[in-house]
């Protein structure tokens, strides 16, 4: 907060505040869409499904692919990055954080943040926690509840907190 650019970071969450607002009260999927791609900063696809309420800090450093379904209440920390490719499903409630502050009280005003990549065709369930720095590979499940650490495997479950693999599958 001390980055003399900080300026910059306080304009865009005032706007992502700004277009929240409008975006959480629209009921139409096309408006839904419109102000979702003023929050990232591209066209969305009409594919791609939002339920709102919705929650971002920025929202301009969010990337979706096609035919990706996000549920109610979800919240996007985006300033690391967070990527989700095609087909991905969201449950409600989950969260995709990249931003994340040291343990050192000394330190710890400092913003450390790190992408999340949501690989091709993967479900992260209701009121899962994927932390910065993850990668969920293709066709993987987040298990509900799960708080994710560490990268998941492609074609697995994982769950519980912290998230461990349940099983593979082909």
């Amino acid at each position: 907060m001390d980055d003399p650019d900080f300026y910059q970071i306080a304009a865009g969450v005032e706007k992502a505040r700004q277009v929240s607002l409008k975006l959480n009260s629209a009921v139409d999927p096309s408006e839904i869409r419109q102000y979702l791609g003023e929050l990232t900063g591209s066209v969305i696809d009409p594919s791609t499904t939002l339920f709102p309420p919705f929650y971002t800090n920025l929202g301009t450093f969010t990337k979706l692919g096609k035919n990706v379904f996000i549920n109610h209440a979800c919240s996007f920390l985006d300033l690391g990055g967070i990527m989700i490719e095609e087909d991905v499903l969201i449950g409600p409630r989950a969260n995709l954080t990249t931003e994340n502050h040291p343990v050192d009280p000394a330190q710890r005003k400092v913003l450390v943040c790190q992408p999340i990549v949501i690989r091709k065709n993967a479900w992260i369930g209701a009121g899962a926690t994927i932390l910065p720095g993850v990668t969920v590979g293709e066709n993987a499940v987040v298990a509900a509840g799960a708080v994710v650490n560490k990268d998941v495997p492609a074609n697995c479950v994982v769950g519980g907190v912290p998230a461990k693999i349940i099983k593979t599958f082909n």
